[in-house]
């Protein structure tokens, strides 16, 4: 692609405008070639070869190896095993583009739009911290490196990909939601362009789980998690999951998989966050089935807020940013905490996507015999508790950078002590609305 221009790349997606994302709803798609061998004892990735099994990710560290091949290998496998299953994008997303001359408070020419980080009071947040020192993983569908607010951020070296289709750790289309969400986290401050992310000094890596052809697999998210540990990320985000998942038969054992895998991550120094999915749901009476990742014990769930009618010019229809959203699954058992991934009535024809949640955004494209010829960068609006997620995953990153002593569970009883009271309450907000100036300010 040629030399980047703002005016260019808005073009763009032009054509993009006039919908809504939900952020990811990944739906569990069928059985794959693929299995989930448990370890016992000394059992290593070679024994589990020895069975004829082929290994995609030697996870013995917790307890696991995913490997491919037949169901009659397995079953010789020195372990119980239970099929991977993959999950599915949903396909239907999408956004509307930036009016490049949007007012802004800042050097960042779009912050006026960002209601999520000036409902934060992130500018002021800054002042104590931008996150120098933090880093965090991006478990999602890859980022764009090379966008120019995200450029500054990412750790190419220590990005991986773990769907083994060969492209590396960015996403040759673009890694649309992956690009998003990392612009939550890190966006740069400091370039006069674009976008403020919450902690623009963290380091981010991507760890890519969706494939090309939009799928991943959940014994890749799970190495991706186990990696994020390794690599030495003080905060993993991870804005997708499935609901529902029976809790019995492989269900039990793919949860089982989860905690230990995660367990792993928090007794080695990453705090994982990840969104509380997008179904509307009360996950507190789910009954017989469960939501991955954001039930696992050692995950801090985010649930979903946003206002309605911000930047229409009419105070009187507004409702606050920390309102909980519609779409947003929540749960008193499950919720830990609240923050902006926006919100909608398409009652405001010309102004609805405003409530949405805007950030970086990468969309491929296509030269006219239809191969991919690169990514314009740009900027989107989108809306759900994926963009909820990496909220908190900043915040948590501005905490780290203040007092690096901080173990996992640590940083997250802060967020959590210094919350503030949402209408809702638990049942939405868990312990509170999450609020980085008091979160810092709880530190000095």
């Amino acid at each position: 692609m040629g030399e980047y221009s703002r005016r260019s790349a808005l073009r763009a997606v032009g054509a993009a405008i006039g919908g809504l994302s939900v952020g990811v709803t990944v739906t569990a798609a069928e059985r794959t070639d693929r299995f989930v061998v448990r370890t016992k004892g000394r059992t290593t990735a070679g024994d589990v070869e020895a069975a004829g099994l082929s290994v995609v990710h030697d996870l013995t560290e917790v307890g696991y190896v995913v490997a491919e091949g037949s169901e009659r290998d397995a079953k010789r496998a020195p372990g119980e095993y239970a099929p991977d299953v993959s999950f599915a994008l949903d396909g239907a997303v999408e956004s509307a583009s930036v009016d490049e001359h949007a007012a802004s408070a800042t050097d960042e020419p779009f912050y006026g739009l960002q209601w999520d980080k000036r409902a934060q009071g992130v500018p002021t947040a800054h002042e104590t911290t931008r996150g120098e020192g933090a880093r965090v993983a991006i478990i999602d569908t890859g980022v764009a490196a090379s966008h120019p607010d995200l450029a500054h951020a990412v750790n190419e070296d220590l990005s991986r990909n773990f769907t083994g289709d060969g492209q590396g750790a960015a996403n040759a289309a673009g890694g649309y939601h992956g690009t998003h969400v990392a612009g939550i986290v890190a966006a740069n401050d400091e370039n006069e362009f674009g976008t403020v992310g919450t902690a623009p000094g963290a380091e981010l890596v991507d760890c890519r789980v969706f494939a090309d052809d939009g799928d991943a697999t959940f014994g890749g998210i799970m190495a991706a998690i186990a990696y994020s540990a390794s690599a030495g990320c003080d905060v993993a985000n991870v804005s997708l999951g499935s609901y529902p998942i029976p809790r019995a038969a492989y269900g039990r054992f793919l949860a089982q998989f989860l905690h230990r895998t995660t367990s792993y991550a928090t007794r080695n120094g990453t705090l994982l966050v990840a969104s509380t999915g997008n179904d509307g749901a009360n996950l507190k009476y789910d009954g017989p089935v469960v939501s991955i990742p954001a039930e696992a014990p050692d995950a801090l769930a985010v649930s979903a807020t946003g206002p309605i009618g911000f930047n229409h010019g009419d105070p009187g229809v507004e409702d606050g940013p920390d309102t909980p959203a519609p779409y947003s699954n929540h749960g008193s058992n499950v919720v830990d905490l609240s923050a902006p991934g926006g919100n909608y009535d398409t009652a405001f024809p010309q102004g609805w996507f405003y409530d949405l949640v805007l950030s970086t955004a990468s969309v491929p494209q296509f030269d006219a015999a239809g191969d991919y010829a690169g990514a314009a960068h740009t900027h989107f609006w989108m809306s759900g508790t994926s963009m909820a997620a990496p909220q908190v995953a900043g915040v948590a990153a501005l905490v780290s950078a203040v007092d690096g002593r901080l173990k996992p569970k640590q940083v997250q009883r802060v967020l959590e002590q210094t919350a503030a009271d949402a209408p809702g309450g638990k049942e939405y907000h868990g312990k509170g609305f999450v609020d980085p100036v008091a979160a810092l300010e709880s530190l000095s």
